[in-house]
C-alpha cells in the first residue's frame, strides 16, 4: 500500500488497534504523511517506546511535541500548524502565489491569514475574494477581521459551538498576545460533534464515556458493572416502599396492576424531560439565570400531560374494577408522579452542571429510581388512606 493511502487508513483506527502498532521504518513513512494534527492523534494513542522512536526520528517532531501537550479535547489538541499565513506587506498576488505553492505540497487550504510582522493575526482574507481582487492591491486593504477565534485551551465543544454560529470551515487559534498558533477545520469538528454525542448518549444510559464501542466484553463489564450497582441500590429503596405497605397490597390486590403503570409512565415523562434539558444545556441555551424558568416550564408540562393521562388510566381503573375510589387514587397517583418526574428530569441536569459534573452522567438512574420510589409511595399511600 502506497503510504499515502496507509496514512489515510491509519488516522481513522480505533485506539486498541493502533496500541499494538511496533516502531519501524514503515511506521514513520506512513506517519509522516500525515497532518501534524492528526499525527499527534495517532501519536499519543501508540506505546510509549513508539512515540519516542516516532518524535525523535521524524522532521516535525517537534511540532507535534509541542501539539501533544495540549488537552486532546481542546482547540489547542485539535489545531493544525500548517495554516497558509502572509505578512501585511504582502500583495494579493503574492498571496495566490503562496497559496499555490502551499496547494502544490498537498496542503488543505480552507482561507489566507494575515498577520503583522511579529506573528499577530491581523485579519482573514476568504479565497474566493482573492481573485476577484488586483494583484498589486495589499492584502491589508481587503483583508477582513475575523469572525471568530479561539485559545488552544478552548473547550472542544465550546470551540463547535463558535463555528457553527458563525458558518465557519476553520476557525484560528491564537495565543494570550495574539500570535496566530495554527487553526481548527471543520472535519475536526465534525469529529468532535460525533464524539460529544456518542458520550452523552453513553453517559446518559449509565455506561461509562470511556467504553470503546469496539472494545472487548471485559471493557463493557468494567464499564457497565459499576453502574448497575447503583441502579441496585435505588432499585432497594423502591422495593422497601413496597414493602412498607405490604398491608394495603394483600387488603387491595387490584393495586398490583396499576404500580408498574404509574411508575413507567413517569419515568417516562422524566426521561423526555431529561433529554431536552441535557441537549439543551450541551448547546449552551441555558443561561444559569435561567435554569429555574426551564425547571417551571417542565412543571406546567408535566401537570398537563398528568392531568390527561391519569384521568384516562384512572377512569379505565374505575370501569374495570367498579371502584371510583380507586380511580379517583390511580389518576392522582397518576398526576403527581408525572409532575414530579418532569421536574426532576430537569432539576438533575441543571444541578450536575451547576456543580462542576457532567450533566448527562447517568442521569437516567437517578430519575428513574425517583419516579419509581415516588410513584409507589403516592399511589399506596393514597390507597391505605382512601380506599382502607
Amino acid at each position: 500500500m502506497h503510504p499515502d493511502d496507509a496514512a489515510e487508513v491509519m488516522a481513522r483506527l480505533p485506539e486498541y488497534t493502533l496500541r499494538a502498532l511496533k516502531p519501524g521504518e514503515k511506521l514513520l513513512d506512513v506517519v509522516e504523511d500525515l497532518a501534524d494534527d492528526d499525527a499527534a492523534d495517532v501519536i499519543a494513542e501508540l506505546p510509549a517506546e513508539t512515540q519516542e522512536y516516532l518524535l525523535e526520528e521524524m522532521a516535525e517532531g517537534e511540532t507535534i511535541e509541542r501539539l501533544l501537550t495540549y488537552d486532546p479535547e481542546s482547540a489547542g489538541g485539535l489545531m493544525t500548524t500548517e495554516v497558509a499565513a502572509v505578512t501585511t506587506g504582502t500583495s494579493v498576488g503574492q498571496a495566490v502565489e503562496a497559496l499555490r505553492r502551499l496547494s502544490e505540497d498537498g496542503a488543505s487550504v480552507y482561507q489566507l491569514y494575515v498577520t503583522d510582522e511579529g506573528g499577530k493575526l491581523a485579519g482573514v482574507l476568504p479565497l474566493g475574494l482573492l481573485v476577484l481582487v488586483a494583484a498589486g492591491r495589499p492584502v491589508e486593504s481587503v483583508m477582513q477581521p475575523p469572525e471568530a477565534k479561539v485559545q488552544p485551551d478552548t473547550d472542544q465543544e465550546q470551540m463547535a459551538r463558535e463555528m457553527a454560529r458563525y458558518n465557519l470551515t476553520a476557525i484560528p487559534v491564537v495565543d494570550g498576545r495574539g500570535l496566530l498558533l495554527g487553526e481548527v477545520t471543520f472535519d475536526d469538528v465534525i469529529d468532535v460533534v460525533e464524539a460529544e454525542q456518542t458520550e452523552d448518549l453513553l453517559k446518559l444510559g449509565g455506561t461509562s464515556a470511556r467504553e470503546e464501542l469496539g472494545g472487548s466484553w471485559r471493557e463493557a463489564v468494567r464499564s457497565r458493572l459499576p453502574w448497575l450497582g447503583v441502579n441496585m441500590l435505588t432499585a432497594f429503596v423502591a422495593s422497601s416502599v413496597v414493602q412498607m405497605f405490604e398491608g394495603t397490597i394483600a387488603a387491595l390486590v387490584a393495586l398490583a396492576a396499576w404500580m408498574p403503570m404509574v411508575a413507567g409512565l413517569g419515568g417516562n415523562a422524566g426521561t423526555q424531560a431529561l433529554v431536552v434539558t441535557v441537549r439543551r444545556l450541551a448547546l449552551g441555551m441555558i443561561p444559569p439565570q435561567l435554569a429555574w424558568r426551564v425547571i417551571g416550564k417542565e412543571l406546567a408540562v408535566g401537570a398537563t400531560n398528568g392531568l390527561v393521562v391519569g384521568v384516562v388510566v384512572g377512569v379505565a381503573a374505575a370501569l374495570l374494577r367498579g371502584n371510583a375510589a380507586l380511580g379517583a387514587v390511580v389518576t392522582l397517583a397518576m398526576w403527581g408522579n408525572l409532575i414530579l418526574g418532569s421536574c426532576v428530569g430537569a432539576f438533575i441536569p441543571v444541578l450536575l452542571q451547576r456543580r462542576g459534573a457532567d450533566p448527562a452522567v447517568a442521569s437516567s438512574i437517578f430519575v428513574t429510581a425517583f419516579t419509581d420510589t415516588c410513584g409507589f409511595l403516592l399511589l399506596l399511600g393514597l390507597a391505605s388512606l382512601v380506599l382502607l
